[in-house]
Protein backbone atom coordinates (compact mmCIF):
# COMPACT_ATOMS: atom_id res chain seq x y z
CA UNK A 1 0.00 0.00 0.00
CA UNK A 2 2.79 2.43 0.96
CA UNK A 3 4.50 1.55 -2.32
CA UNK A 4 1.38 2.54 -4.31
CA UNK A 5 1.02 5.79 -2.34
CA UNK A 6 4.66 6.64 -3.03
CA UNK A 7 4.12 6.03 -6.76
CA UNK A 8 1.33 8.64 -6.69
CA UNK A 9 3.67 11.31 -5.35
CA UNK A 10 6.43 10.56 -7.86
CA UNK A 11 6.75 12.85 -10.91
CA UNK A 12 5.58 11.27 -14.20
CA UNK A 13 9.15 11.29 -15.54
CA UNK A 14 11.76 11.23 -12.78
CA UNK A 15 15.23 11.78 -14.24
CA UNK A 16 18.01 10.35 -12.14
CA UNK A 17 20.17 7.32 -11.53
CA UNK A 18 18.97 4.16 -9.82
CA UNK A 19 20.52 5.26 -6.51
CA UNK A 20 18.84 8.66 -6.72
CA UNK A 21 15.52 6.99 -7.52
CA UNK A 22 15.87 4.72 -4.49
CA UNK A 23 16.87 7.62 -2.21
CA UNK A 24 13.96 9.76 -3.42
CA UNK A 25 11.52 6.95 -2.58
CA UNK A 26 12.98 6.66 0.92
CA UNK A 27 12.61 10.43 1.47
CA UNK A 28 8.97 10.43 0.31
CA UNK A 29 8.15 7.34 2.40
CA UNK A 30 9.73 8.83 5.52
CA UNK A 31 7.90 12.12 4.96
CA UNK A 32 4.58 10.29 4.83
CA UNK A 33 5.41 8.34 8.01
CA UNK A 34 6.33 11.61 9.76
CA UNK A 35 2.97 13.11 8.81
CA UNK A 36 1.31 10.12 10.52
CA UNK A 37 3.40 10.76 13.62
CA UNK A 38 2.35 14.44 13.65
CA UNK A 39 -1.31 13.57 13.19
CA UNK A 40 -1.11 11.03 16.00
CA UNK A 41 0.41 13.65 18.33
CA UNK A 42 -2.35 16.09 17.36
CA UNK A 43 -5.00 13.55 18.40
CA UNK A 44 -3.21 12.76 21.67
CA UNK A 45 -2.79 16.46 22.50
CA UNK A 46 -6.42 17.19 21.63
CA UNK A 47 -7.67 14.32 23.84
CA UNK A 48 -5.70 15.82 26.75
CA UNK A 49 -6.66 19.46 26.03
CA UNK A 50 -3.01 20.26 25.33
CA UNK A 51 -3.58 23.05 22.82
CA UNK A 52 0.03 24.08 22.15
CA UNK A 53 0.69 20.51 21.01
CA UNK A 54 -2.49 20.50 18.89
CA UNK A 55 -1.60 23.73 17.07
CA UNK A 56 2.13 23.08 16.63
CA UNK A 57 1.79 19.48 15.45
CA UNK A 58 -1.18 20.34 13.23
CA UNK A 59 0.94 22.94 11.45
CA UNK A 60 3.73 20.37 11.17
CA UNK A 61 1.26 17.79 9.80
CA UNK A 62 0.07 20.18 7.06
CA UNK A 63 3.65 21.16 6.07
CA UNK A 64 4.93 17.58 5.96
CA UNK A 65 1.89 16.39 4.02
CA UNK A 66 2.15 19.17 1.40
CA UNK A 67 5.87 18.69 0.73
CA UNK A 68 5.46 15.42 -1.31
CA UNK A 69 3.06 17.31 -3.60
CA UNK A 70 5.77 19.93 -4.20
CA UNK A 71 8.07 17.06 -5.21
CA UNK A 72 5.37 15.60 -7.49
CA UNK A 73 4.91 18.99 -9.18
CA UNK A 74 8.72 19.34 -9.52
CA UNK A 75 8.74 22.52 -7.39
CA UNK A 76 11.23 20.98 -4.93
CA UNK A 77 13.87 18.31 -5.26
CA UNK A 78 13.70 15.26 -3.03
CA UNK A 79 16.66 16.63 -1.01
CA UNK A 80 14.83 19.91 -0.32
CA UNK A 81 11.77 17.90 0.73
CA UNK A 82 13.95 15.97 3.19
CA UNK A 83 15.48 19.12 4.67
CA UNK A 84 12.06 20.82 4.93
CA UNK A 85 10.09 18.07 6.66
CA UNK A 86 12.88 17.24 9.15
CA UNK A 87 13.24 20.94 10.00
CA UNK A 88 9.45 21.34 10.43
CA UNK A 89 9.16 18.32 12.74
CA UNK A 90 12.29 19.36 14.65
CA UNK A 91 10.79 22.80 15.25
CA UNK A 92 7.45 21.38 16.40
CA UNK A 93 9.12 19.01 18.89
CA UNK A 94 11.37 21.77 20.24
CA UNK A 95 8.38 24.10 20.68
CA UNK A 96 6.50 21.41 22.64
CA UNK A 97 9.46 20.92 24.95
CA UNK A 98 9.53 24.67 25.65
CA UNK A 99 5.75 24.88 26.04
CA UNK A 100 5.47 22.05 28.57
CA UNK A 101 8.62 22.81 30.48
CA UNK A 102 9.11 19.05 30.50
CA UNK A 103 12.75 19.11 29.46
CA UNK A 104 13.09 15.40 30.17
CA UNK A 105 9.93 14.46 28.32
CA UNK A 106 10.11 11.37 26.05
CA UNK A 107 9.51 13.68 23.11
CA UNK A 108 13.03 15.01 23.66
CA UNK A 109 14.29 11.68 22.34
CA UNK A 110 13.21 12.86 18.90
CA UNK A 111 15.69 15.72 19.12
CA UNK A 112 18.42 13.08 19.35
CA UNK A 113 16.83 10.97 16.59
CA UNK A 114 16.69 13.74 13.96
CA UNK A 115 20.48 13.78 13.27
CA UNK A 116 20.27 10.02 12.62
CA UNK A 117 17.28 10.51 10.30
CA UNK A 118 19.04 13.43 8.59
CA UNK A 119 22.16 11.35 7.96
CA UNK A 120 20.13 8.43 6.64
CA UNK A 121 18.03 10.55 4.28
CA UNK A 122 20.36 13.39 3.27
CA UNK A 123 23.84 12.06 3.75
CA UNK A 124 26.78 13.65 5.58
CA UNK A 125 25.64 17.26 5.11
CA UNK A 126 22.17 16.58 6.51
CA UNK A 127 23.67 14.70 9.45
CA UNK A 128 25.99 17.62 10.30
CA UNK A 129 23.24 20.27 10.03
CA UNK A 130 20.76 18.44 12.26
CA UNK A 131 23.43 17.29 14.71
CA UNK A 132 24.36 20.95 15.30
CA UNK A 133 20.65 21.85 15.55
CA UNK A 134 19.99 19.01 17.99
CA UNK A 135 22.96 19.89 20.26
CA UNK A 136 21.95 23.56 20.24
CA UNK A 137 18.34 22.71 21.19
CA UNK A 138 19.41 20.37 23.99
CA UNK A 139 21.84 22.94 25.38
CA UNK A 140 19.06 25.55 25.42
CA UNK A 141 16.72 23.14 27.22
CA UNK A 142 19.36 22.15 29.76
CA UNK A 143 20.21 25.81 30.40
CA UNK A 144 16.51 26.58 31.01
CA UNK A 145 16.34 23.53 33.27
CA UNK A 146 19.37 24.68 35.28
CA UNK A 147 17.85 28.17 35.71
CA UNK A 148 14.43 26.67 36.51
CA UNK A 149 12.87 28.84 33.84
CA UNK A 150 9.26 28.02 32.99
CA UNK A 151 7.99 29.72 29.83
CA UNK A 152 4.33 28.81 30.32
CA UNK A 153 2.06 27.92 33.17
CA UNK A 154 0.63 24.97 31.29
CA UNK A 155 0.45 21.79 33.40
CA UNK A 156 -0.12 18.40 31.81
CA UNK A 157 -3.19 16.68 33.31
CA UNK A 158 -1.67 13.22 33.02
CA UNK A 159 2.05 13.29 32.30
CA UNK A 160 2.37 9.52 32.73
CA UNK A 161 -0.22 8.85 30.04
CA UNK A 162 1.55 11.21 27.62
CA UNK A 163 4.82 9.50 28.42
CA UNK A 164 3.39 6.04 27.66
CA UNK A 165 1.70 7.16 24.47
CA UNK A 166 4.85 8.86 23.20
CA UNK A 167 6.91 5.76 23.89
CA UNK A 168 4.41 3.51 22.09
CA UNK A 169 4.12 5.84 19.09
CA UNK A 170 7.89 6.26 18.94
CA UNK A 171 8.48 2.50 18.96
CA UNK A 172 5.88 1.94 16.24
CA UNK A 173 7.35 4.63 14.02
CA UNK A 174 10.90 3.37 14.60
CA UNK A 175 9.80 -0.14 13.63
CA UNK A 176 8.11 1.22 10.51
CA UNK A 177 11.25 3.13 9.58
CA UNK A 178 13.42 0.04 10.12
CA UNK A 179 11.01 -1.99 7.99
CA UNK A 180 11.19 0.71 5.31
CA UNK A 181 14.99 0.64 5.37
CA UNK A 182 15.10 -3.15 5.04
CA UNK A 183 12.46 -3.05 2.29
CA UNK A 184 14.55 -0.63 0.25
CA UNK A 185 17.72 -2.63 0.92
CA UNK A 186 15.91 -5.76 -0.24
CA UNK A 187 14.64 -3.98 -3.36
CA UNK A 188 18.14 -2.78 -4.13
CA UNK A 189 19.52 -6.29 -3.63
CA UNK A 190 16.87 -7.71 -5.96
CA UNK A 191 17.70 -5.05 -8.54
CA UNK A 192 21.41 -5.80 -8.27
CA UNK A 193 20.71 -9.52 -8.67
CA UNK A 194 18.53 -8.78 -11.70
CA UNK A 195 21.25 -6.57 -13.21
CA UNK A 196 23.88 -9.26 -12.64
CA UNK A 197 21.58 -11.88 -14.18
CA UNK A 198 21.02 -9.58 -17.15
CA UNK A 199 24.77 -9.04 -17.49
CA UNK A 200 25.35 -12.79 -17.22
CA UNK A 201 22.72 -13.43 -19.89
CA UNK A 202 24.34 -10.86 -22.19
CA UNK A 203 27.79 -12.36 -21.63
CA UNK A 204 26.37 -15.84 -22.28
CA UNK A 205 24.71 -14.60 -25.48
CA UNK A 206 27.98 -12.99 -26.59
CA UNK A 207 29.91 -16.20 -25.89
CA UNK A 208 27.29 -18.22 -27.76
CA UNK A 209 27.50 -15.81 -30.68
CA UNK A 210 31.29 -16.09 -30.66
CA UNK A 211 31.00 -19.87 -30.60
CA UNK A 212 28.52 -19.81 -33.49
CA UNK A 213 30.81 -17.51 -35.46
CA UNK A 214 33.76 -19.78 -34.75
CA UNK A 215 31.84 -22.84 -35.88
CA UNK A 216 30.63 -20.98 -38.97
CA UNK A 217 34.18 -19.88 -39.79
CA UNK A 218 35.47 -23.41 -39.23
CA UNK A 219 32.82 -24.85 -41.54
CA UNK A 220 33.53 -22.20 -44.17
CA UNK A 221 37.26 -22.95 -43.98
CA UNK A 222 36.56 -26.66 -44.42
CA UNK A 223 34.24 -25.88 -47.32
CA UNK A 224 36.82 -23.52 -48.83
CA UNK A 225 39.46 -26.23 -48.52
CA UNK A 226 37.17 -28.71 -50.24
CA UNK A 227 36.40 -26.21 -52.97
CA UNK A 228 40.11 -25.48 -53.41
CA UNK A 229 40.86 -29.20 -53.74
CA UNK A 230 37.93 -29.60 -56.12
CA UNK A 231 39.18 -26.60 -58.10
CA UNK A 232 42.62 -28.14 -58.46
CA UNK A 233 41.08 -31.45 -59.54
CA UNK A 234 38.76 -29.67 -61.98
CA UNK A 235 41.67 -27.69 -63.42
CA UNK A 236 43.69 -30.86 -63.91
CA UNK A 237 40.83 -32.68 -65.64
CA UNK A 238 40.01 -29.64 -67.78
CA UNK A 239 43.62 -29.36 -68.93
CA UNK A 240 43.67 -33.04 -69.82
CA UNK A 241 40.44 -32.69 -71.82
CA UNK A 242 41.59 -29.46 -73.47
CA UNK A 243 44.41 -31.10 -75.46
CA UNK A 244 42.38 -33.83 -77.22
CA UNK A 245 39.55 -31.35 -77.62
CA UNK A 246 41.85 -29.02 -79.51
CA UNK A 247 42.75 -31.86 -81.86
CA UNK A 248 39.04 -32.63 -82.44
CA UNK A 249 38.26 -29.00 -83.24
CA UNK A 250 41.28 -28.44 -85.45
CA UNK A 251 40.95 -31.66 -87.44
CA UNK A 252 37.18 -31.23 -87.84
CA UNK A 253 37.72 -27.80 -89.37
CA UNK A 254 40.50 -29.19 -91.60
CA UNK A 255 38.26 -32.13 -92.61
CA UNK A 256 35.48 -29.73 -93.69
CA UNK A 257 37.96 -27.88 -95.86
CA UNK A 258 39.26 -31.13 -97.37
CA UNK A 259 35.75 -32.30 -98.17
CA UNK A 260 34.97 -28.98 -99.86
CA UNK A 261 38.18 -29.32 -101.93
CA UNK A 262 37.29 -32.92 -102.79
CA UNK A 263 33.84 -31.87 -104.04
CA UNK A 264 35.35 -29.13 -106.20
CA UNK A 265 37.89 -31.57 -107.71
CA UNK A 266 35.22 -34.13 -108.48
CA UNK A 267 33.02 -31.57 -110.17
CA UNK A 268 35.95 -30.34 -112.31
CA UNK A 269 37.11 -33.81 -113.33
CA UNK A 270 33.66 -35.18 -113.99
CA UNK A 271 32.41 -31.96 -115.57
CA UNK A 272 29.43 -31.75 -113.26
CA UNK A 273 28.36 -35.36 -113.86
CA UNK A 274 29.35 -36.65 -110.41
CA UNK A 275 27.29 -39.42 -108.93
CA UNK A 276 24.39 -38.03 -106.88
CA UNK A 277 25.03 -40.60 -104.17
CA UNK A 278 28.64 -39.52 -103.88
CA UNK A 279 27.65 -35.84 -103.63
CA UNK A 280 25.07 -36.66 -100.98
CA UNK A 281 27.65 -38.61 -98.93
CA UNK A 282 30.10 -35.73 -99.15
CA UNK A 283 27.39 -33.30 -98.10
CA UNK A 284 26.52 -35.51 -95.14
CA UNK A 285 30.18 -35.70 -94.17
CA UNK A 286 30.43 -31.92 -94.37
CA UNK A 287 27.33 -31.52 -92.16
CA UNK A 288 28.65 -34.03 -89.65
CA UNK A 289 32.00 -32.28 -89.48
CA UNK A 290 30.29 -28.93 -88.98
CA UNK A 291 28.31 -30.43 -86.09
CA UNK A 292 31.50 -31.84 -84.61
CA UNK A 293 33.11 -28.39 -84.93
CA UNK A 294 30.09 -26.66 -83.35
CA UNK A 295 29.83 -29.00 -80.37
CA UNK A 296 33.61 -29.14 -80.02
CA UNK A 297 33.75 -25.37 -79.68
CA UNK A 298 30.88 -25.56 -77.25
CA UNK A 299 32.76 -28.15 -75.20
CA UNK A 300 35.81 -25.90 -75.43
CA UNK A 301 33.87 -22.98 -73.93
CA UNK A 302 32.62 -25.24 -71.12
CA UNK A 303 36.14 -26.40 -70.34
CA UNK A 304 37.36 -22.79 -70.32
CA UNK A 305 34.51 -21.89 -67.95
CA UNK A 306 35.54 -24.75 -65.67
CA UNK A 307 39.12 -23.51 -65.71
CA UNK A 308 37.97 -19.97 -64.97
CA UNK A 309 35.76 -21.14 -62.13
CA UNK A 310 38.49 -23.31 -60.63
CA UNK A 311 40.96 -20.45 -60.36
CA UNK A 312 41.36 -19.03 -56.88
CA UNK A 313 39.94 -15.55 -56.51
CA UNK A 314 42.59 -12.84 -56.33
CA UNK A 315 40.05 -10.39 -54.90
CA UNK A 316 40.98 -7.88 -57.58
CA UNK A 317 37.99 -6.15 -59.13
CA UNK A 318 37.77 -5.58 -62.83
CA UNK A 319 35.10 -4.63 -65.38
CA UNK A 320 32.69 -7.52 -65.92
CA UNK A 321 30.31 -8.12 -68.81
CA UNK A 322 27.45 -9.44 -66.69
CA UNK A 323 25.48 -10.58 -69.76
CA UNK A 324 28.29 -12.84 -70.98
CA UNK A 325 29.06 -14.12 -67.49
CA UNK A 326 25.40 -14.90 -66.75
CA UNK A 327 24.90 -16.66 -70.10
CA UNK A 328 28.05 -18.72 -69.60
CA UNK A 329 27.12 -19.94 -66.12
CA UNK A 330 23.49 -20.38 -67.14
CA UNK A 331 24.51 -22.98 -69.74
CA UNK A 332 27.15 -24.49 -67.47
CA UNK A 333 24.65 -25.04 -64.62
CA UNK A 334 22.05 -26.53 -66.97
CA UNK A 335 24.43 -29.01 -68.59
CA UNK A 336 25.88 -29.83 -65.18
CA UNK A 337 22.42 -30.94 -63.98
CA UNK A 338 21.72 -32.81 -67.23
CA UNK A 339 24.97 -34.70 -66.73
CA UNK A 340 23.47 -36.08 -63.49
CA UNK A 341 19.91 -36.51 -64.78
CA UNK A 342 19.70 -37.32 -68.50
CA UNK A 343 15.88 -37.17 -68.44
CA UNK A 344 15.81 -33.56 -67.25
CA UNK A 345 14.98 -30.89 -69.81
CA UNK A 346 14.11 -27.26 -69.19
CA UNK A 347 13.21 -24.28 -71.29
CA UNK A 348 15.91 -21.64 -71.02
CA UNK A 349 14.90 -18.02 -71.65
CA UNK A 350 17.31 -15.09 -71.70
CA UNK A 351 16.51 -11.40 -71.95
CA UNK A 352 19.78 -9.47 -71.75
CA UNK A 353 20.03 -5.70 -72.10
CA UNK A 354 22.61 -5.30 -74.85
CA UNK A 355 23.36 -1.71 -73.81
CA UNK A 356 24.18 -2.77 -70.27
CA UNK A 357 27.20 -1.08 -68.69
CA UNK A 358 29.95 -3.20 -67.24
CA UNK A 359 30.13 -3.60 -63.48
CA UNK A 360 33.25 -3.70 -61.37
CA UNK A 361 33.69 -6.91 -59.46
CA UNK A 362 35.62 -10.09 -58.89
CA UNK A 363 34.67 -12.43 -61.78
CA UNK A 364 35.27 -15.64 -59.82
CA UNK A 365 33.11 -14.45 -56.90
CA UNK A 366 30.27 -13.22 -59.11
CA UNK A 367 30.52 -16.49 -61.03
CA UNK A 368 30.10 -18.50 -57.83
CA UNK A 369 26.99 -16.47 -56.96
CA UNK A 370 25.47 -16.98 -60.41
CA UNK A 371 26.27 -20.69 -60.45
CA UNK A 372 24.68 -21.12 -57.02
CA UNK A 373 21.51 -19.23 -58.03
CA UNK A 374 21.18 -21.13 -61.31
CA UNK A 375 21.73 -24.47 -59.56
CA UNK A 376 19.00 -23.60 -57.05
CA UNK A 377 16.60 -22.63 -59.86
CA UNK A 378 17.20 -25.87 -61.82
CA UNK A 379 16.98 -27.92 -58.61
CA UNK A 380 13.56 -26.37 -57.78
CA UNK A 381 12.20 -27.15 -61.26
CA UNK A 382 13.62 -30.68 -61.12
CA UNK A 383 11.88 -31.30 -57.78
CA UNK A 384 8.57 -29.97 -59.10
CA UNK A 385 8.88 -32.16 -62.20
CA UNK A 386 9.38 -35.22 -59.98
CA UNK A 387 6.26 -34.24 -58.02
CA UNK A 388 3.92 -33.42 -60.91
CA UNK A 389 5.32 -35.62 -63.67
CA UNK A 390 4.02 -35.29 -67.22
CA UNK A 391 2.32 -31.99 -68.01
CA UNK A 392 4.81 -29.77 -66.24
CA UNK A 393 7.44 -27.95 -68.28
CA UNK A 394 10.43 -26.59 -66.30
CA UNK A 395 11.23 -22.98 -67.17
CA UNK A 396 14.16 -20.84 -66.01
CA UNK A 397 14.47 -17.23 -67.10
CA UNK A 398 17.39 -14.84 -66.69
CA UNK A 399 17.27 -11.15 -67.53
CA UNK A 400 19.39 -8.03 -67.01
CA UNK A 401 18.59 -4.33 -67.12
CA UNK A 402 19.79 -0.97 -65.86
CA UNK A 403 17.66 0.43 -63.04
CA UNK A 404 18.38 3.39 -60.75
CA UNK A 405 22.08 3.47 -61.69
CA UNK A 406 22.40 -0.19 -60.81
CA UNK A 407 22.66 -3.29 -62.95
CA UNK A 408 19.79 -5.60 -62.05
CA UNK A 409 19.90 -9.33 -62.76
CA UNK A 410 16.81 -11.49 -62.25
CA UNK A 411 16.70 -15.29 -62.21
CA UNK A 412 13.17 -16.69 -62.21
CA UNK A 413 11.99 -20.31 -62.19
CA UNK A 414 8.57 -21.95 -62.10
CA UNK A 415 9.68 -24.50 -59.53
CA UNK A 416 8.54 -25.36 -56.03
CA UNK A 417 8.85 -21.82 -54.63
CA UNK A 418 9.66 -20.97 -51.02
CA UNK A 419 7.07 -21.22 -48.20
CA UNK A 420 6.43 -17.77 -46.64
CA UNK A 421 7.31 -18.95 -43.13
CA UNK A 422 10.93 -19.67 -44.09
CA UNK A 423 11.65 -16.85 -46.56
CA UNK A 424 13.38 -14.80 -43.85
CA UNK A 425 15.71 -17.72 -43.08
CA UNK A 426 17.15 -18.42 -46.54
CA UNK A 427 20.26 -16.24 -45.99
CA UNK A 428 21.05 -17.80 -42.61
CA UNK A 429 24.18 -20.00 -42.57
CA UNK A 430 23.50 -23.75 -42.56
CA UNK A 431 19.80 -23.32 -43.30
CA UNK A 432 18.69 -25.55 -46.18
CA UNK A 433 15.51 -27.25 -47.37
CA UNK A 434 17.44 -29.90 -49.25
CA UNK A 435 17.71 -33.44 -47.85
CA UNK A 436 20.70 -34.33 -45.72
CA UNK A 437 23.80 -34.71 -47.84
CA UNK A 438 22.50 -32.66 -50.77
CA UNK A 439 23.10 -29.17 -49.38
CA UNK A 440 25.31 -27.47 -46.81
CA UNK A 441 23.10 -24.40 -46.29
CA UNK A 442 26.01 -22.09 -47.07
CA UNK A 443 25.31 -21.32 -50.73
CA UNK A 444 22.87 -18.42 -50.32
CA UNK A 445 24.62 -17.21 -47.16
CA UNK A 446 27.97 -16.90 -48.95
CA UNK A 447 26.30 -15.45 -52.06
CA UNK A 448 24.58 -12.82 -49.94
CA UNK A 449 27.88 -11.87 -48.30
CA UNK A 450 29.67 -11.68 -51.67
CA UNK A 451 27.00 -9.38 -53.18
CA UNK A 452 26.26 -7.14 -50.18
CA UNK A 453 29.60 -6.97 -48.38
CA UNK A 454 32.05 -7.69 -51.17
CA UNK A 455 30.41 -5.67 -53.95
CA UNK A 456 28.17 -3.14 -52.12
CA UNK A 457 25.16 -4.61 -53.87
CA UNK A 458 21.71 -5.84 -52.93
CA UNK A 459 20.06 -9.24 -52.97
CA UNK A 460 16.31 -9.84 -52.76
CA UNK A 461 13.79 -12.59 -53.37
CA UNK A 462 10.22 -12.72 -54.66
CA UNK A 463 8.46 -16.04 -54.32
CA UNK A 464 5.17 -17.86 -54.04
CA UNK A 465 4.95 -21.39 -52.71
CA UNK A 466 4.60 -24.02 -55.46
CA UNK A 467 4.45 -21.27 -58.13
CA UNK A 468 7.75 -19.48 -58.70
CA UNK A 469 10.92 -18.03 -57.19
CA UNK A 470 12.71 -14.95 -58.51
CA UNK A 471 16.12 -14.02 -57.17
CA UNK A 472 17.15 -10.40 -57.74
CA UNK A 473 20.76 -9.19 -57.68
CA UNK A 474 21.57 -5.48 -57.94
CA UNK A 475 25.15 -4.32 -58.43
CA UNK A 476 26.40 -0.73 -58.65
CA UNK A 477 28.07 0.27 -61.89
CA UNK A 478 30.93 1.78 -59.91
CA UNK A 479 31.79 0.62 -56.38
Amino acid sequence: MLHNVTNYFFPPSFTGSNDEYRQARIVVNTSLLTSLFSLNYVLISWSMNYWPGVYSMLIDFVIVLVLPFFFKWKLLSYRMVGYAFIASSFGAVFFNCLATGAYYSPIMAWLVAYPIVGTFLLGRRGGIIFTVASLTALMILWWLESRQVVLTNFILPDYQLLFSLNVIVGLILIQLMIALVFYNINQRSLRLVAEKNQLLSERTAELQQSLDNLQKTQTQLIQAEKMASLGELTAGIAHEIQNPLNFVNNFSEVSVELIDELKEDLEQKLNGTADDYLVEVLSDLTMNMQKITYHGKRADSIVKAMLEHSRLSTGEKQPIDLNALADEYFRLAYHGLRAKDKSFNAELVTDFDEKLDKVEGVPQDIGRVLLNLFNNAFYATQQKRNQQGIGYQPLVQVSTCLKNDKVELRIKDNGTGIPPEIVHKIYQPFFTTKPTGEGTGLGLSLSYDIITKGHNGEMAVQTEANQFTEMIVRLPIKN
